[in-house]
């Protein structure tokens, strides 16, 4: 995955480092959906966080912690002899879109990690996540997406829970930029992932999501749109992929994109592969299908996951199939 908090050092984090099944494990949970969960200390209900705990997230994240917040470093991935189980696929889905169309310009493509500057729709669906893990601020991205709740946010597994422990005083911040949180902080009413991720962190299936309360008495994508989904499109797709790096050398306060034709993932998983040279804290991007850079919208198809240490310059990210369609219908119907 391309982040688990990290001890500090110069270069910007602690490489993690485990067994192949330890490794692979963690990625996997990135991916866990159609299960709810929640920290130990929340409400009754499994998949529910109390009122009085999103209020103390809400006051936890100050602008000072956001600022120190470690980015779940790169998971990094070495050998190819351990068994992962393949993504289900099914009948291609598509979700139409509910953020607005704005006009932005032309940029590179393909582009191997660069700053967005087109703004568009995108500018506002995605931003960073924070969350506490193992008594560490930690931070990853994530994206609001269509949904009949309003409410509800993408990201990777390994961004609500990684090596059995689910995250606390889990926010999310779209439009994030410069330290500045233009549409306000958003505290995660419940969190899911895929039952592989939960109960294996099986690396096919690294997807996360949130269910965000209102802020204001407003839903999510009341203020800030969202963003269409595809399920089962298929493999070498010409594809885009954002986040919020925040390993050298990027700082976590800049929007980044790499975009290119991806390629199967002839190793470990039945991935996306992508080139893109993002670092800890993209995890839990959003990649899109079928964007367009004239409006900023897109079809969100996969997530940042993870990277092979020996392939530092490529990105993979989960094959959104049966389980992550799953995990998206018990998220929105949350």
């Amino acid at each position: 995955m391309i982040g688990s908090p990290r001890s500090p050092r110069p270069s910007g984090g602690v490489r993690v480092r485990r067994s192949v099944l330890g490794v692979l494990a963690g990625v996997a949970a990135l991916l866990a959906t159609g299960v709810t969960a929640t920290p130990a200390s929340a409400a009754p209900d499994p998949g529910a966080v109390a009122p009085s705990a999103r209020e103390r997230a809400l006051a936890f994240w100050t602008p000072q912690r956001m600022r120190e917040a470690t980015p779940l470093d790169v998971l990094s991935v070495d050998r190819s002899d351990v068994r992962t189980s393949a993504p289900r696929r099914g009948k291609a889905t598509v979700v139409a879109p509910s953020a607005p169309a704005s006009a932005v310009g032309p940029l590179a493509f393909p582009q191997g990690g660069g700053p967005w500057s087109g703004g568009g729709a995108v500018a506002g669906t995605a931003g960073r996540v924070f969350f506490t893990y193992q008594g560490r601020t930690a931070s990853c991205s994530g994206n609001a997406v269509s949904s009949a709740n309003k409410s509800t946010v993408l990201t990777a597994g390994h961004c609500v829970k990684l090596e059995g422990a689910w995250h606390t005083n889990w926010v999310f911040v779209p439009g994030y930029h410069d330290g500045q949180r233009p549409y306000g902080t958003w505290t995660a009413a419940k969190t899911l992932s895929t039952p592989q991720w939960t109960a294996s962190e099986d690396i096919n299936y690294d997807i996360g999501a949130a269910v965000v309360a209102p802020l204001d008495g407003k839903k999510l994508t009341d203020v800030v749109g969202g963003q269409g989904l595809a399920f089962n499109t298929g493999y070498n797709k010409a594809m885009y992929s954002f986040g919020f790096p925040a390993a050298a050398p990027y700082d976590g306060e800049k929007f980044v994109y790499c975009s290119g034709t991806t390629f199967r993932d002839f190793l470990l998983s039945g991935d996306h592969g992508l080139t893109c040279d993002m670092t800890g804290g993209a995890s839990g991007g959003p990649w899109f299908t079928q964007f367009d850079e004239a409006t900023g919208t897109g079809l969100q198809s996969s997530v940042n996951s993870f990277k092979y240490n020996f392939l530092p310059n490529a990105m993979y990210g989960p094959y959104f199939g049966a389980d992550a369609q799953n995990l998206y219908q018990n998220a929105q119907s949350s």
